[in-house]
Formats: C-alpha cells, sequence, structure tokens
C-alpha cells in the first residue's frame, strides 16, 4: 500500500515537473522567436490608428487646409481669425484622447503645431488694420505659409508620425 501511494506521488511530481519545464521551454521558444503575443496586437492596431487619426488631424490643421476649407470672404478679420482658432481647438479637442497611444515626443509634436498655428492666426489678425476683411487675412497666412520655413511645421510632423507608425508596423 505504501508503495503504490509513494508511486503516484512520484508519478504527480515528475508530471509536474515534466508540465513546468515544458512551459518553461515554450517561454524560451516564444522569446528568441520574438513570436508576439496575442492580447499585443489590438494595442498595436490602435497605436496604428491613433497615428493614422493625428496626421489626418495634422493635415486638418494645417493653415493652408484650414483656410481653403473655411474661407469665409465675406468675413471681417477678426471673424476669420475666430472661426480659424475654434476650428483648431476643435480637431484637437476630438483628437485628445490618441495621446495615450503614441509616444510623447509625437504628442508633443501636435500639440507644438496646434499652439504654434493659433499663435501665427493671432499674430497676423492683431497685426491687421481693424476694417480688414478675412480675405486679407487668409492672403497674410497663406504667404506665410508658403514663404516661411515655419510655415511647413505640418509637413514635419505628419514625417514624424508617419516613421513611428512605421517603426510599429515594423
Amino acid at each position: 500500500m505504501l508503495d503504490t501511494n509513494l508511486l503516484i506521488l512520484l508519478i504527480a511530481a515528475m508530471v509536474i515537473i515534466g508540465g513546468v519545464s515544458a512551459y518553461i521551454t515554450y517561454l524560451k521558444i516564444r522569446k528568441q522567436e520574438r513570436i508576439p503575443a496575442t492580447d499585443d496586437k489590438p494595442a498595436t492596431g490602435m497605436q496604428l490608428q491613433a497615428y493614422e487619426r493625428l496626421i489626418l488631424l495634422t493635415d486638418r490643421i494645417a493653415l493652408p487646409n484650414l483656410i481653403s476649407r473655411l474661407n469665409q470672404p465675406g468675413a471681417p478679420a477678426k471673424e476669420m481669425q475666430q472661426i480659424l482658432i475654434s476650428n483648431i481647438k476643435e480637431e484637437f479637442n476630438y483628437n485628445i484622447s490618441q495621446q495615450i497611444y503614441v509616444s510623447a515626443d509625437a504628442w508633443t509634436a501636435v500639440k507644438t503645431l496646434k499652439d504654434q498655428n493659433m499663435l501665427i492666426i493671432n499674430q497676423f489678425a492683431n497685426a491687421l488694420p481693424a476694417e480688414a476683411s478675412g480675405l486679407d487675412l487668409n492672403k497674410l497666412l497663406l504667404e506665410y505659409s508658403m514663404n516661411d520655413k515655419k510655415g511647413v511645421v505640418h509637413e514635419m510632423v505628419s514625417e514624424v508620425l508617419s516613421y513611428e507608425a512605421k517603426k510599429i508596423m515594423g
């Protein structure tokens, strides 16, 4: 009787040790082959979607695109200023949750673009005479976008976002 119980305990111990050994071997192989865990795939997909949305945001708040989309020829410059600033804030706030899926550098670049564009719009609008039209403001902003390197920051931000997304894809 004692021999049978001892034999059962030994077999059980060997099964447990074999199972643990097989599991450790599985983990080592998986680490060597760098097989992604299945839980990582949804997170990677969400990261890529976040980068995609932020590239779209960057494009939508680029000064030339804002002006072509929101141009109100009959509006005074101050009203046009408000329209442009409101739209930038709205677009940014709509995508604010994407920051949890992207690098700190990527998010900082997007925030900097937003802040810079708002600052530029406000500076140009405030430099215009009180009777200036929205068309006057838009012309100044477009000239700035075409002639100043700071006017194409949206392109640099898009490149940063695209580069980081490509790194995630492998």
